[in-house]
């Protein structure tokens, strides 16, 4: 019984292991723009993953003169665009897919400028059923850990299948 148990364990973290690698892949696809859309890659450029487990990510980034507004400060856009990325990725690897957002909150506090260095920390909060909840901070390094924007997400399972081709009956 004891053996069968750890065999199912070591098979359980094995797949986490699986999940969390696919979901940090697609996080460096998506910031090197293999997938995903230029604003994106545009918005990433440069993010550096320094912890990753599964359900937690943290990551290191400067802010590039590409993310900024005409006044020098990491544009709120890019800020978005860096959370919902980031928390994505936090989000996939607990599960098998990506997930389809439902509610997206963020609350900005201050801002940064460019060049300097802030940190990410994205947290899967919880599941109920198809619903994954997650929390993402924002801090400024380059201040003393100032929070500059925290955000809340929902997403959903996206079982939606696209429909297959119908034969036309000929007249």
């Amino acid at each position: 019984m004891m053996a069968d148990t750890s065999k199912e364990e070591a098979q359980s973290m094995t797949m986490m292991h699986l999940q969390l690698q696919r979901s940090l892949k697609w996080l460096d696809d998506v910031t090197h723009g293999i997938i995903g859309y230029e604003l994106e890659s545009r918005s990433l450029a440069g993010l550096q993953v320094i912890e990753a487990r599964t359900g937690f990510l943290r990551c290191n980034f400067i802010v590039p003169l590409l993310a900024s507004d005409i006044n020098g400060n990491w544009h709120v856009g890019a800020i978005a665009t860096i959370i919902d990325n980031v928390g994505g990725a936090a989000i996939y690897s607990t599960g098998h897919h990506l997930k389809v957002t439902v509610n997206f909150n963020i609350t900005y506090y201050s801002t940064a400028k460019i060049q300097d260095e802030v940190e990410i920390e994205a947290k899967v909060k919880g599941n109920k059923g198809k619903l994954t909840s997650m929390a993402v901070e924002v801090r400024n390094k380059s201040n003393g850990g100032q929070l500059i924007a925290s955000a809340t997400q929902w997403t959903a399972a996206n079982d939606y299948r696209s429909p297959q081709p119908q034969s036309r009956a000929k007249l």
